[in-house]
């Protein structure tokens, strides 16, 4: 599953019409013929689901900044027909509207539902994405954060393994302990600024302690902001997503991950300005010399009023723990289990 092309809306926009009416085009025509991207005079995007005589209506209203109505419109170059009109009322959903239209396209391509359940269902599915959508840009932290884990998905992982498998891997923005897991390994990502070296801020006893049935590996990624370096935020995922393009699924899951994780194209131009000089990328095996502290050294629990901690690790001086510097050296290692 993977969204509607931006491309779509810069064909429709320089179109906007005036009044009540709506301009739109065929969203997705190597699916369906029956959905159509359309916008108002007032610049809300449209997807419209068109109904055949004995199809039931559909509206919904539970969805935060989406509205949904069944209504008889007449659009430039289409025949008058009932249509389930779902509008887009946030523009920093766009992102996410256009992926709830790809699969919208999907279903009505292959399943036998109506389009009142088709769009009723997948509606369901999103709302959790579409309740917890950023309103801000990503902290200068965050945004590190997220790069590193991309880098490592794009350039390490990625050629190890299939795309469904590696982005199926990626778990940190879904709230799992590491940052990727497959059975029997996981690997934390961490991204840092520091000109004091390989310095991370690890949050909690529990995220350096290996998966109950497995190792854990830990990668550093070293970055400077730099005016002149190439690597920007937006131009990673440009990166990644054409990496995974080959699989409808992982660019879907690609795209879930990326809002799951904060981030929507709304801020992209800002994004854009920030440019990343990679210094250094190292994968260290944790089972080898190793700074952490786990919940083992905590056998008795933590200090009566100690809630959590949050502690830095500076690995300058733990080479010994080094399995990879450069993604070629970790194929065998990260293509096992796939």
């Amino acid at each position: 599953m993977t969204g509607i092309s931006p491309d779509v809306w810069r064909q429709v926009e320089p179109s906007r019409p005036s009044g009540d009416e709506l301009v739109g085009r065929q969203a997705a025509p190597d699916l369906t013929h029956r959905l159509l991207a359309a916008i108002d005079s007032r610049g809300r995007r449209h997807y419209l689901v068109s109904l055949e005589p004995g199809d039931t209506e559909f509206r919904d209203a539970s969805s935060r900044g989406l509205t949904v109505l069944t209504e008889e419109l007449v659009l430039p170059g289409h025949a008058q027909s009932r249509y389930i009109n779902i509008v887009c009322e946030d523009t920093l959903g766009h992102s996410m509207f256009d992926l709830i239209a790809g699969e919208v396209a999907d279903r009505l391509n292959s399943a036998a539902d109506s389009p009142a359940e088709i769009v009723s269902r997948v509606l369901a599915k999103w709302r959790r994405f579409w309740g917890q959508l950023p309103r801000q840009m990503l902290t200068r932290e965050a945004q590190v954060g997220l790069f590193a884990e991309l880098w490592f998905l794009t350039y390490w992982l990625l050629p190890a393994t299939d795309p469904a498998h590696a982005v199926r891997m990626w778990r940190g923005p879904h709230g799992s302990r590491h940052d990727f897991e497959r059975t029997g390994l996981s690997i934390e990502a961490k991204g840092t600024t520091s000109t004091r070296g390989r310095v991370h801020k690890i949050h909690g006893i529990r995220q350096l302690d290996p998966p109950e049935a497995g190792s854990l590996l830990f990668f550093s990624l070293r970055v400077r902001e730099e005016a002149g370096a190439i690597n920007t935020l937006p131009m990673l995922i440009q990166a990644c997503r054409q990496r995974v393009s080959v699989d409808a699924d992982a660019e879907g899951m690609l795209d879930t991950g990326l809002i799951a994780a904060g981030y929507v194209l709304n801020h992209e131009e800002e994004y854009e300005k920030i440019h990343w000089r990679v210094v250094e990328e190292v994968l260290f095996d944790t089972r080898l010399s190793f700074p952490r502290l786990t919940a083992t050294a905590f056998r008795a629990g933590l200090p009566a009023g100690v809630e959590d901690i949050e502690y830095t690790i500076n690995l300058g001086t733990f080479d010994e723990s080094v399995i990879a510097r450069k993604p070629a050296d970790a194929l065998d290692i990260l293509g096992q289990g796939s």
